[in-house]
């Protein structure tokens, strides 16, 4: 497909331009009426901070710029932060979030993300549950690069924080809608307010139906859409100056579809090498090529999931500081089922059945000082306490599996953050984290004569963090720091677990230490925010799939500790407020990301010995030492304009609504595998529509897509199914093809 952009050149000199048009027209804003400086708080370290004056990469993802650029589940995420990269999978489960490039290639049950996910405080244990819902949201922050000194062992590659709205201090309401021209509708409310003196609340609901831009031609079924309801409930009690406690309630019920059309299938690739099965019995009408959205499946491949979560947090003022406690507790199940034959065959008809269940409770102690003392700290406790159970079966026809695993993890953490301002406008941060953990599993192998594997490990390390941080002005702020992660222990628990895996043990930890040096800064009074940062991270022990010897000298292919890799790059995030009636912001991130160590790398489909596929030892296998990681563009973008004026002679503002975000080529497969590649492309979104100046209606109609320029989300090589013959199936973003739309709301 054609490019947008032919290289990443060109669109390094289109920021440029950019950034000299935002500081241009906030010069010339500087001597308009000034307006209120908007003033974007964060709790990146675990206080209520400006954004402006914390020492690492964050980006903050506002619910206006949510709305703009279309993002209604968490995938569309990756469209607002350039660092950030979503891959959706047929199976939630397998679904994978990466930032600077890193992110978890493994299924594994008990494989925790590179990326840790948190809502509201509180940790959400199981990556999957995040795709569930993005409804009510205040705004997302996106801390990039290794977290895991002040949140915990898993935020190795960094942390996305969802923070929900709150109740507010009058008694209010919201009803709101949306219909597109491709059969999505969507519906919701909020009510909030005053109980009493004490008493506030917060409940929404919301509700979403899109059947999908794929079509099953067996049945004449949409697919790759989704379904889902949800409600959000919050409950704010303040009995005194001094205490507040928030309870917090959420829960999402909900179901996805599953289709993955082919876009490149040969002629004579037959369905696991039987010839009378070929392409057009097994898909029955259909035209392959690039922009297919039909494909053929026989039996109804979907994901039902259901969520229920609590949280409780407990503030008190102790004058020189705050006490906080926060509670949480969540229960999470999806059962998926999947046509593994992924065709309209009924002569190999294989399908794939599974539940998941996941159980977490954590608690968490910490006391925050006050943040206008030349010493500020911060200090805590955490426990957590997660379980999950994964049932799974496959067959009848090949790739026959039976089995039922549990894997539990244990954690118990002590850290602390001191940020020491030792002389007027220079601050020096230190932060440390000790944790230990124990993780379980059992693993019942009822294919194979209910074989029984069951074993357990304990691991205890540090993990640290130091920063350095000077005001120039009090507008310009610079610094440096250093930080390490740790993503823990696990075992393999997937098809194929043996006596040989079980003997093997846990596959070890896997580390990262980060270097970054940015500024922070603002001019014009506030009329434009310029921050750069430059980072360096380094990956040991990286836990992906790879060539292992086992114990009785065999090797084989499973979850292991494949080698190291590292990623540098620069990311800028920029705003500006032009005029009073036009904001501008737009992000980018330049990548360079290469793997240092991976000898022994599954070698891709139809990879021969001239591209790098060896035979001794075996099992066949490459070497990616000094490839490109998965899922790591070299050049992201994200854009967006807000054009707002009053309407002469009307009640009414206009408003208009400009997103925009471009992504370089980016391989899917960590196996290197040239034929999973999306080329680069870029999405523009318009949007416009009318509101009063009080906020109290708003009417908006918008085009996504608005140049109908097709790319995927995924992209899976099928060929090793179709004797050894080409065959690529795609999952379709939501934007695959261009649709237009309508929303509104009412506020009272």
């Amino acid at each position: 497909m054609r490019k947008l952009f032919s290289n990443t050149a060109l669109s390094t000199c289109l920021l440029a331009g950019l950034a000299a048009g935002l500081a241009a027209g906030a010069a010339r804003a500087a001597d308009a009426p000034a307006s209120t400086v908007e003033e974007v708080i964060v709790t990146a370290q675990k206080r209520a901070e400006n954004v402006q004056d914390v020492p690492q990469a964050v980006q903050v993802v506002s619910s206006t710029q949510l709305a703009a650029a279309g993002v209604r589940e968490f995938t569309d995420l990756t469209k607002l932060a350039p660092s950030l990269v979503v891959r959706p999978a047929e199976q939630p489960v397998n679904s994978s979030i990466s930032i600077r490039g890193v992110g978890t290639f493994a299924f594994s049950i008990g494989v925790e993300p590179s990326v840790a996910i948190q809502v509201d405080d509180v940790p959400v244990a199981f990556q999957a549950r995040a795709f569930t819902d993005l409804s009510d949201i205040e705004h997302i922050e996106v801390l990039r690069g290794p977290q895991s000194t002040l949140y915990g062992k898993s935020a190795s590659a960094g942390l996305i924080n969802i923070v929900t709205r709150g109740p507010t201090k009058t008694f209010s309401g919201e009803i709101n809608g949306l219909a597109t021209t491709d059969d999505e509708y969507a519906a919701g409310g909020a009510i909030s307010g005053p109980i009493n003196d004490q008493l506030a609340f917060r409940v929404s609901a919301n509700y979403d139906d899109f059947k999908g831009n794929a079509r099953n031609v067996f049945n004449g079924d949409k697919a790759s859409g989704r379904e889902f309801a949800a409600v959000h409930g919050k409950l704010i009690w303040t009995p005194t100056d001094k205490l507040t406690a928030t309870l917090g309630w959420n829960y999402v019920n909900g179901d996805t579809t599953v289709g993955r059309p082919f876009v490149a299938l040969a002629p004579n690739a037959f369905l696991r090498g039987n010839p009378a099965i070929p392409p057009s019995v097994f898909e029955p009408g259909i035209t392959v090529g690039p922009e297919n959205t039909h494909f053929a499946n026989n039996f109804g491949a979907r994901t039902d999931y259901e969520d229920n979560s609590q949280s409780l947090k407990i503030e008190y003022d102790l004058g020189p500081a705050t006490l906080v406690s926060v509670t949480g507790n969540d229960n999470y199940t999806v059962t998926d089922l999947l046509d593994v034959d992924e065709t309209a065959s009924n002569v190999i008809d294989n399908r794939q059945l599974g539940d998941f269940k996941s159980g977490q409770f954590t608690q968490e102690f910490r006391v925050v000082s006050r943040n206008d003392q030349p010493l500020r700290y911060t200090a805590g406790v955490y426990y957590a306490d997660v379980d999950y159970i994964r049932n799974f079966q496959r067959g009848p026809v090949f790739s026959l599996a039976r089995w039922y695993a549990t894997s539990a993890s244990k954690q118990y953490a002590a850290f602390g953050q001191v940020d020491w301002e030792f002389t007027p406008g220079t601050t020096v941060t230190g932060g440390l984290r000790r944790q230990h953990e124990k993780v379980s599993y059992t693993f019942l192998d009822i294919l194979n004569g209910n074989a029984l594997y069951q074993g357990d490990a304990t691991d205890n390390f540090w993990t640290y963090r130091a920063a350095l941080n000077h005001k120039f002005t009090q507008d310009v702020m610079g610094y440096v720091s250093y930080a390490t992660g740790h993503k823990g222990q696990t075992y393999d628990l997937t098809t194929g677990f043996n006596q040989n895996r079980f003997l093997a043990g846990p596959v070890h930890p896997e580390t990262s230490k980060g270097f970054e040096a940015g500024v922070r800064s603002q001019f014009f009074d506030g009329r434009l925010t310029l921050n750069v940062t430059a980072f360096r991270t380094k990956y040991r022990n990286f836990q992906a799939q790879g060539a292992e010897t086992l114990p009785d000298g065999t090797v084989n292919f499973r979850l292991a500790n494949v080698g190291a890799l590292r990623t540098q790059g620069v990311e800028v995030d920029s705003a500006a407020r032009l005029t009073d009636d036009l904001r501008i912001s737009a992000s980018a991130a330049y990548l360079d990301a290469k793997i240092t160590s991976f000898p022994l790398a599954q070698c891709y489909p139809l990879q021969t010995v001239a591209q790098g596929c060896v035979a001794t030892p075996a099992p066949a296998h490459q070497d990616l030492s000094g490839h490109r990681p998965a899922q790591s563009p070299k050049f992201k973008l994200s854009a967006d304009a807000n054009y707002t004026h009053q309407i002469s002679g009307t009640p009414w503002v206009g408003v208009g609504i400009a997103s925009f975000s471009y992504q370089s080529k980016m391989n899917f497969a960590l196996s290197g595998d040239p034929q999973t590649i999306q080329d680069g492309y870029g999405v523009l979104n318009l949007t416009a529509g009318i509101r009063d100046p009080e906020h109290h209606y708003e009417i908006m109609a918008f085009v996504n897509n608005v140049f109908d320029k097709q790319y995927y989300s995924n992209i899976f090589n099928a060929t090793t199914t179709y004797n050894s013959q080409q065959a690529l199936q795609v999952i379709l973003p939501r934007d695959f093809r261009r649709f237009a739309g309508i929303r509104g709301s009412y506020k009272f």
